[in-house]
């Protein structure tokens, strides 16, 4: 009769951890599928089913809660974020120079206006033989586009 050998339970304990950070990590060694199932994480530790549920079942319970958890806040996303931040606040930036732009560009849109009025007003004062020069109005806008910005 043949002596069995005996069975270390750290070092299964141990094939467990490093074949869980496997799968996990998306680099399995001997699963097919890579999937993260305890089918999965027995395959790739080479432990047989009733030596992982029988003295290993809190480590086995563990790593479906870590795979429950990955599934819900995938690594892409996870990379993504500080990515997210610097462009939140690129957008930010541009935000504040386009509101910026349009409070110019509503003061221009005024002082364009009341130019034309006036423009209209002096041309009728001055006959059809007058000429009107905009050197005082460019001077004018100049002025009111300077006090914005």
């Amino acid at each position: 009769m043949t002596s069995r050998r005996r069975r270390d339970k750290d070092v299964e304990r141990a094939a467990l951890r490093a074949a869980a950070d496997r799968l996990l990590a998306g680099t399995p060694l001997r699963s097919v599928s890579g999937k993260l199932t305890a089918s999965e994480l027995l395959r790739e530790s080479r432990l047989r089913r009733d030596v992982a549920y029988g003295d290993h079942k809190d480590f086995v319970e563990e790593f479906q809660t870590r795979a429950r958890a990955q599934y819900c806040t995938p690594a892409v996303p996870q990379e993504l974020a500080p990515r997210n931040v610097v462009l939140k606040g690129k957008l930010a930036g541009a935000t504040e120079a386009w509101t910026r732009e349009r409070a110019v560009n509503a003061v221009l849109r005024r002082v364009i206006a009341e130019l034309g009025l006036e423009l209209g007003q002096a041309r009728e004062e001055l006959g059809p033989s007058g000429n009107v020069t905009l050197d005082g109005y460019l001077q004018l806008a100049q002025a009111s586009v300077a006090t914005i910005s």
